[in-house]
């Protein structure tokens, strides 16, 4: 682990002084890399820097407690300083294995969420528009943009799906957690006998694709035009602005009706098939991985229960990691952090044992 901290350090000294170099600073592309690499591995570096700062303030304090010279203040004040920094040491060392440990490629792209109503009918479809009124929220605390791609809503006020793009640094590495089947109970507007209801809906996480990633024969695809339809309101208009695009090789289809901009409608439409095609292929190079080396959270499959919300108690369960929470009005108010930290944390557990094993 040492040996590749060494490296790190030399590199991070190496992108210092890179990034102030005229072939660097004239050509932002080149700057943008190097600053990219260097903002990657800053954290590993500065903690390795604290480790070594704490490793040598052991051997200067046992140099002065076992030179018989020293006075008995300088003595006194050498032992504190031994102590505090044998305390810190186990505590830094693990913390630079979570920071080496490997990093999701994912992590820090935009994201792509598909809402749809499950089980449950209405109540289903009002819960997927709780959800997504939920990460709407999250979204805005953690000042990340989201867009809507479509939205079929009801009657009722509900959506029997939705999708949306949310765009930030580590969008992905915070959304990821959330793909899965979502259930919740509680007693539906429309229930005039106060039965609770169990209804579910299903949540699919995809990490927006790039353009080098995913090339589209223009040929596969065929790409029509309708007009807005749903419930009413802002979502509707009367031209022919609305896109569906059908890749003919997977059968995959996607629809984009949210911008009145057809140019607009079919930009986002590529975007959200790109990056499905490109979570097609990264879940077939996934089940190569074996099943005793996959993450304590999850898969991530959508036919997955991950998590439930109990209403009349005013609970929230993850399912994955135990975790129980008695705060559900202020996580359907996008307080999310606190479940998320929980599984992220649960991940790098995951992966440091898998370390330790291999």
């Amino acid at each position: 682990m040492f040996s590749r901290l060494e490296i790190f350090d030399k590199r991070y000294n190496e992108l210092e002084k890179r990034m102030y170099e005229p072939d660097v600073v004239g050509d932002p592309d080149t700057y943008r890399k190097v600053m990219q690499e260097y903002s990657e591995i800053e954290p590993v570096v500065k903690k390795y820097r604290e480790y070594k700062a704490a490793q040598s303030a052991v051997d200067d304090s046992l140099a002065i407690l076992e030179d018989a010279s020293s006075d008995d203040e300088l003595r006194e004040l050498a032992s504190a300083e031994l102590d505090e920094a044998k305390r810190s040491l186990p505590l830094l060392e693990e913390e630079l294995k979570i920071l080496l440990l490997p990093k999701d490629p994912n992590d820090d792209r935009n994201v792509i969420v598909e809402i749809r109503g499950g089980t449950g009918g209405e109540e289903s479809s009002l819960f997927a528009y709780d959800l997504f009124r939920m990460y709407s929220m999250y979204s805005e605390r953690r000042g990340y943009k989201t867009e809507v791609v479509s939205l079929n809503e009801t009657g009722l006020g509900g959506c029997k799906e939705v999708s949306f793009i949310v765009s930030g640094d580590g969008a992905y590495s915070r959304f990821k957690f959330e793909s899965g089947t979502h259930r919740v109970q509680r007693v539906p507007q429309t229930e005039s006998s106060g039965r609770i209801h169990t209804s579910a809906v299903t949540v699919a996480v995809l990490p927006e694709a790039d353009d080098v990633e995913v090339e589209l024969n223009p040929n596969d695809l065929e790409i029509d035009t309708f007009r807005s339809s749903g419930a009413g309101g802002q979502h509707i208009n009367k031209t022919s602005s609305a896109i569906r695009i059908t890749h003919k090789p997977t059968g995959l289809v996607v629809e984009c009706q949210d911008e009145r901009s057809q140019y607009k409608n079919k930009d986002k439409a590529m975007k959200v098939l790109k990056s499905r095609l490109l979570k097609m292929e990264q879940d077939k190079q996934n089940e190569a991985i074996a099943s005793d080396r996959r993450s304590q959270v999850g898969s991530g499959d959508r036919s997955e229960k991950i998590r439930t919300y109990n209403f009349p108690q005013s609970r929230v369960t993850d399912h994955r990691i135990g975790l129980t929470l008695y705060k559900l009005s202020e996580i359907m108010n996008g307080d999310l952090d606190e479940i998320i930290d929980a599984l992220v944390t649960a991940q790098r557990a995951e992966q440091l044992k898998e370390t330790m094993r291999s």
